[in-house]
């Protein structure tokens, strides 16, 4: 359904919810989106708070690392709060702390790292040689081509509209139970535009680093993160910050699961560009519990 011309694109939607309202120095606050979920999405309290450590950092200095824990479901019906903690301003380095904070309890926690531009030694891993965006079929082709027969929550979670345009190379995994190897790639657009800021595109990548993720560890398996007999959640999330993406292009989303076990998953993840740089490393566990039958 087309859109009307004075509504906000659903990218436009998420730099809203990025753009935090400061309530007093180092302390922050989040909206969530209108929307059918029971939690808030990993990701959005990711992207939030870094957003918020973004606030208390000198703009000549840019993250290059976050480490973070999901502590608590975050509720989507009520504001986030986000203390910031600014732990460390030296000469090169800055390091900010955050706790997100409902119902006057911790739910996330966030370290990140912050550094000024330097030149110096420089390598990276080559990307994937697997098929380009145009040669794939349309997103709407493919969905209805792997979604025909998949159960209705999993239709409409591929077949809402979202802040990307996500083109994943196989669906398989929805349509199949035969295990299969850890492995997806997944190309992504913007829908809609992202602005120049390099604080900014690091949120919104933050945003997207946690989609699918945690879907990977079930491949082997034979299962999806759909699968109304496993019990989900992500339990800590790291990214890593190499290059500053561009987001009127396709980016590839390429991850592997090394490990599962003890009820959790292993998860790493590598964002190119469309010529190949590495624009980000991400890795995350996450809990894949298998729900007791009676």
């Amino acid at each position: 359904m087309p859109r009307p011309d004075n509504a906000l694109s659903e990218m436009q939607k998420l730099v809203g919810i990025l753009t935090l309202e400061k309530i007093e120095e180092n302390l922050f606050r989040g909206r969530s989106p209108d929307s059918s979920w029971q939690r808030v999405f990993g990701g959005q309290v990711i992207a939030q708070a870094l957003a918020a450590a973004n606030q208390t950092v000198v703009e000549d200095r840019f993250v290059h690392s976050l480490h973070s824990y999901f502590l608590r479901p975050g509720d989507p019906t009520v504001p986030i709060l986000y203390e910031v903690e600014r732990i460390r301003d030296g000469g090169s380095f800055t390091t900010r702390r955050v706790v997100g904070i409902q119902h006057g309890k911790p739910i996330f926690t966030l370290s990140a790292s912050y550094q000024v531009d330097e030149a110096g030694l420089s390598h990276q891993i080559e990307m994937p040689d697997i098929p380009l965006p145009e040669n794939l079929p349309r997103p709407e082709e493919l969905y209805e081509t792997y979604l025909e027969d998949a159960p209705e929550h999993v239709r409409r979670f591929w077949l809402r509209e979202r802040p990307v345009e996500i083109l994943p190379v196989s669906m398989e995994h929805y349509v199949s139970d035969k295990p299969l190897p850890p492995v997806q790639h997944i190309w992504f657009k913007a829908n809609g535009q992202v602005p120049e800021e390099r604080a900014i595109k690091s949120a919104v990548l933050a945003y997207l680093s946690d989609l699918t993720l945690l879907d990977t560890t079930l491949f082997p398996h034979g299962m999806s993160i759909f699968d109304r007999s496993i019990q989900g959640a992500s339990l800590d999330h790291a990214m890593w910050f190499h290059d500053t993406p561009d987001f009127d292009e396709w980016l590839l989303y390429t991850q592997d699961s090394p490990f599962s076990g003890g009820a959790r998953g292993l998860s790493r993840g590598s964002i190119f560009s469309r010529s190949g740089r590495l624009i980000a490393s991400t890795a995350q566990e996450g809990l894949i519990r298998k729900r007791a039958t009676d």
